[in-house]
């Protein structure tokens, strides 16, 4: 597979990852990451950078990869 294609989806899972753990904050106070990796501070510090700079990653290389934004079209 190609390098690009793997940070791609990398980084969209981390993305996923995020949201999911924001929600789950939001509604029920529930930190997911801290949950699974409180006992180990150090990874779930890592897990939030990566997260963070999946975000980042994705927001800056959205329109060059995303279909629909290359196209011209917009989803109705």
């Amino acid at each position: 597979m190609e390098t690009k294609k793997i940070l791609h989806m990398v980084a969209f899972t981390l993305l996923i990852v995020g949201g999911v753990n924001w929600g789950l904050f939001g509604l029920f106070g529930w930190d997911l990451i801290e949950i699974l990796f409180g006992g180990l501070p150090t990874i779930a510090d890592i897990l939030y950078i990566l997260v963070g700079a999946s975000a980042v990653y994705i927001a800056v290389t959205h329109v060059k990869d995303c279909k629909m934004c290359a196209s011209g079209t917009s989803a109705k």
